[in-house]
């Protein structure tokens, strides 16, 4: 098991709330803090509509939530590279995110250009550094970074102190790099880690369902979660990352779906 891990709460685990309300959930359910999004998305369709960057009065009532309970923002999203991404089009969500607290900015590269996906990277952490922000890239398996490894491997073409990766033990295991990626765990560049749970396998094309909007309380799959914690480096921060769409659909309350998302997480953390 693994101790003296912070807990914070992320908005994919209750996406049905807008920052505010989930910094709120977090509180009641004894987390930290939070990994919000910065704006509603139309993938993530029971998500209220709201948007932090545009909107100051929105970023003021989630300002006051965190002020409440004392709460961080330890990552927030969305930052999605493509092909036709414009750097500078992150500022005003950069200078949202700084407004709030946040010290890491989630990263999703889905470039196929290597060359390009590198440079705009750099460019990013250089912009994102004049916030006080650090990048954590997500590897994912259907993006262009798409392991533990391949995250490490751009971080050491980079060269940028302030590029890390956020790690989500489901898609170590969808990967397929079990092995690889267990001997790479304690890596300080990792900057936070997701847990969830979920079946040795699914249904191909299943995948980025799974990932945002069905996965298994920990302790109800077959990842093992102890396993990875105990191979991770002390203190790394922990999130937990359980969307739970059946639940939604029969009627389960926001505030009792965190609870036995952030309850059965912190099993694996005393």
């Amino acid at each position: 098991m693994a101790a003296n891990r912070s807990l914070s709460l992320d908005h994919i685990t209750i996406t049905d709330t807008t920052p505010w309300q989930l910094a709120e959930i977090a509180a009641a359910t004894g987390c930290i803090g939070i990994c919000p999004f910065l704006h509603s998305m139309a993938v993530l369709p029971a998500m209220p509509h709201y948007n932090l960057v545009t909107d100051p009065v929105a970023r003021r009532m989630t300002r006051d939530a965190l002020a409440a309970d004392g709460l961080a923002v330890d990552l927030v999203y969305p930052f999605t590279m493509a092909g036709r991404t414009v750097v500078a089009d992150f500022r005003p969500a950069l200078e949202a995110a700084a407004d709030l607290g946040a010290g890491l900015a989630n990263i999703l590269c889905y470039d196929r250009d290597p060359g390009r996906r590198i440079e705009r990277l750099a460019e990013l952490a250089e912009l994102a550094g004049s916030y006080d922000i650090d990048l954590a890239i997500e590897f994912y398996p259907p993006s262009q970074v798409r392991t533990l490894a391949e995250a490490l491997a751009t971080i050491d073409v980079l060269g940028r102190t302030n590029a890390g990766v956020t790690l989500d033990l489901l898609h170590i295991v969808r990967g397929g790099d079990v092995a690889e990626a267990m001997a790479l765990l304690a890596d300080p560049r990792i900057r936070i880690a997701q847990i969830s749970d979920g079946p040795s396998s699914i249904a191909p094309g299943l995948g980025e369902w799974e990932a945002g909007m069905e996965r298994l309380l920990p302790g109800k799959g077959s990842i093992d979660i102890a396993a990875f914690l105990k191979a991770m480096r002390p203190g790394l921060p922990v999130s937990v990352e359980v969307p739970q769409q059946l639940a939604m659909d029969a009627g389960v309350s926001r505030l009792e779906r965190a609870r036995h998302a952030v309850d059965a997480t912190r099993r694996f953390l005393v």
